[in-house]
């Protein structure tokens, strides 16, 4: 056979290949927009607990013996938690080499592998296979795709959707929802942002998706008139999203930001059109650590019955998630939160007495008028607070709300230190509060 022959038989594999996999997270993304229907909680629940028994069944596993894990036991075993037997080394090696080259297209054994941004202290990685990617691109794409956002990308007269991705990392995973109708652009946020302003004027997208602190910058750009963009839609990940932000990003583009919650460990939920973040549980199955005695706020345990590549099985994270007061009635029967609060480690605790980082947020954003941005550590001396662009009033601003705080859980306050404001390094995320004690 001559190579000419040869040509177009792998042009031929290829492009069929291709078609697969358009037709794989085309698949995903009615499935997810509109697929899915329960009628009630209690149907919801049925079908996933079916689903849930079918993975335990093709996996021979029982889930009466499976032990609930963190990311010390992953991680200590890597091996035995991904169906290629990879290991640890090898995973974060390449995961690395990826990291240095800034390359993130070259693959382990055929799969996508990405590295965590290691805020909870050692770093995690990830290994996806090509079809778990599809699943995500046409989940993501069905759960944050405006109507408008959806006509223009089927309307093949309109301009292709392009998306503006404001990461530390590019991925594989972010890349496949590049085609024809969609244009991707990654801003590598280990640069200085103001370097992609100019890309940003030039190339404006229709989504801009980004860390909630880094779109939060680009607002005060965009009300300096320092930046001149009009997404359609803003969506929030990688850090939580407070309602302070939100107003402030709404204030500048006009648009309410909407919010994805994933984790190293998965895709975990999703704003709904009405603007409520459910969990997502058509592909999760999330037990409850109940963190107070109200059950309002709890870290979640969660299974992943959709991932066959890397296996998550009761393994809890260290979020601290707050339930909503009542359901939504946009009609996604998955649980609705009131917000993704942080990390165990930013829940502050005196005299046994529990401060969650939402009534922290809530006193910070109170006096917030006297600064631009802030952070709060506990130590065993008392709190360490860092403000950006204080005013001459906003010490004894902070001091008032933290003390109208601690004197209605009938603490006194703590020692109060006031530092300089230092922004947090390039691609890495903010976390504004944090406690050593609980870290310790």
């Amino acid at each position: 056979m001559d190579q000419s022959a040869d040509r177009r038989i792998e042009h031929w594999r290829s492009t069929l290949a291709t078609r697969r996999e358009q037709f794989a997270a085309l698949a995903a993304f009615c499935r997810t927009r509109w697929g899915y229907r329960f009628g009630n909680r209690t149907a919801l629940l049925r079908w996933q607990h079916k689903r849930l028994s079918r993975m335990l069944r093709t996996r021979t596993l029982d889930w009466a013996s499976l032990p609930v894990i963190d990311k010390a036991t992953l991680l200590a075993d890597f091996s035995s938690y991904n169906s290629q037997g990879i290991g640890l080394e090898k995973a974060l090696s390449a995961a690395k080499q990826s990291e240095r080259s800034r390359d993130f297209r070259p693959e382990l054994a055929g799969l996508t592998v990405g590295l965590s941004s290691g805020t909870s202290g050692k770093q995690g990685v990830f290994l996806l296979s090509s079809r778990e990617r599809l699943l995500w691109a046409g989940t993501i794409l069905a759960r944050l795709l405006s109507t408008e956002s959806l006509r223009q990308l089927v309307q093949p007269w309109r301009p292709a959707l392009r998306i503006g991705f404001l990461l530390r990392a590019d991925s594989n995973l972010y890349n496949t929802v590049r085609s024809s109708r969609v244009s991707f652009d990654f801003y590598d946020l280990l640069e200085p942002l103001e370097d992609h302003l100019q890309k940003l004027e030039q190339r404006p997208p229709d989504l801009l998706v980004g860390p909630a602190s880094v779109l939060a910058e680009l607002a005060r750009q965009q009300l300096n008139e320092e930046l001149h963009i009009t997404p359609r839609q803003l969506i929030s990940v990688a850090e939580e999203l407070d309602d302070a932000t939100a107003e402030l990003l709404e204030r500048a583009f006009r648009v309410r930001p909407a919010q994805v919650y994933q984790a190293t460990e998965g895709l975990l939920g999703f704003s709904c059109r009405r603007g409520k973040l459910h969990l997502n549980e058509q592909h999760v199955f999330f037990e409850k650590d109940w963190l107070d005695a109200e059950h309002t706020r709890f870290s979640p345990i969660i299974t992943d019955f959709t991932r066959s590549t890397q296996f998550i099985l009761r393994y809890r994270l260290d979020d601290v998630l707050r339930l909503a007061d009542h359901p939504c009635d946009c009609g996604n029967q998955a649980l609705t939160l009131a917000a993704v609060d942080g990390r165990a480690d930013a829940v502050l605790s005196f005299d046994g007495v529990k401060l969650f980082p939402d009534l922290i947020r809530r006193s910070m954003a109170l006096a917030s008028s006297e600064f631009d941005d802030w952070s709060l550590r506990q130590r065993e001396s008392g709190l360490l607070i860092a403000l950006k662009n204080p005013s001459a009033a906003a010490i004894a601003s902070v001091r008032r709300e933290l003390g109208r705080l601690f004197d209605s859980h009938h603490l006194a306050l703590p020692t109060l230190t006031f530092v300089d404001w230092q922004a947090p390094l390039p691609g890495a995320k903010l976390r504004r509060i944090f406690s050593q004690l609980a870290a310790s």
